[in-house]
């Protein structure tokens, strides 16, 4: 069996046993390349030559499916794990830390100092937090200061998680930031085409001239359909008003069709009677983000991203854009 007929056989294996805990795949995997070396053990003086040869061989990986391979190091590890372990499967499975769980290069100087910045800044990076608790513990010399993967795990751990802090302090903004702090954000997709549009008006950051010699930031109007990421429709306006957006839609629903629902944040224009009822007359659904959640609306803020990092950035060199509105 040649090197890539081998590698491939173990991918099937491996695929065949998706429902397996990561821990035993990994075994498999590691017993499937040394296994044969168990089987007929090398000569003496011979064990360093088949490792060289398992390490220039490619193996499928067994959760990405990419080709990837191991040292000498790493093979004889294995290969000295297995030979001396009575179920040599269950030696080359991945070992859980015995210091799971506990952080023993987080004194407890360093822990009450990491609760005292995260009380006052809770709006601090976990890198933010590391560098200044390494300057606290070298004014009071309590020892070494935890690198940053330590801190970063131990805030994690202990639930001390960034809070960003709010453009407006307002009671609705700070309810929506507790709201995102205290539950879990999952990403989503419907099951099928144009059951949900997504909607929303974006400021570019260029600003145009218009005919009447005015200099503004135009809005782009966006619908994209959930389950395909369909780009409906896009269109640039002088200004995002009902008149803009109901134009807008009209454009995408003669491309596209009637949808089951729309969701939009809640701008004037979205909420606006004559646009609420149009929706209604057209038996589409609306169905508006939470006050202060733009991530609800995830997939219109990614389109923006790449409209400002793809489109504008390609006009970074003219000078002065126009507009024929």
């Amino acid at each position: 069996m040649s090197d890539a007929e081998r590698g491939v056989a173990v991918g099937v294996m491996l695929s065949s046993n998706d429902d397996l805990p990561q821990r035993d795949r990994w075994a498999r995997l590691r017993f499937a390349i040394i296994g044969p070396l168990l089987a007929a053990p090398p000569a003496d003086g011979e064990l360093q030559t088949a490792l060289r040869d398992l390490a220039v061989k490619r193996w499928r990986h067994p959760f990405t499916g990419l080709e990837v391979r191991f040292g000498c190091s790493t093979l004889e590890r294995w290969y000295y794990a297995a030979r001396n372990a009575d179920d040599p499967v269950r030696a080359l499975r991945n070992h859980v830390r015995r210091d799971i769980g506990r952080f023993p290069s987080i004194s407890s100087a360093a822990a009450q100092a990491l609760a005292e910045q995260y009380r006052q800044h809770p709006a601090w990076t976990a890198q933010l937090h590391a560098d200044n608790l390494r300057v606290t513990l070298a004014a009071a010399s309590e020892g070494r200061c935890p690198s940053y993967p330590s801190v970063r795990r131990y805030l994690k751990a202990q639930g001390m998680r960034r809070q960003r802090p709010v453009r407006r302090q307002s009671a609705g903004a700070i309810a929506a930031r507790d709201r995102v702090e205290s539950r879990e954000v999952r990403s989503y997709e419907v099951e099928h085409v144009l059951q949900l549009l997504h909607l929303d008006f974006h400021h570019g950051s260029r600003k145009v001239l218009t005919r009447r010699g005015e200099w503004i930031k135009p809005l782009l109007v966006g619908f994209i359909d959930d389950r395909s990421r369909y780009l409906c429709h896009a269109q640039w306006y002088g200004s995002g008003g009902t008149e803009q957006l109901v134009h807008g839609l009209c454009q995408a629903l003669q491309k596209v069709g009637l949808p089951r629902s729309l969701m939009s944040d809640r701008g004037s224009a979205m909420i606006a009677a004559e646009f609420t009822a149009g929706l209604h007359t057209l038996g589409i659904l609306h169905v508006p983000t939470l006050p202060y959640s733009p991530h609800v609306n995830g997939k219109q803020e990614n389109l923006w991203a790449r409209v400002e990092g793809r489109l504008l950035a390609m006009l970074e060199g003219e000078a002065s854009l126009t507009s024929s509105s």
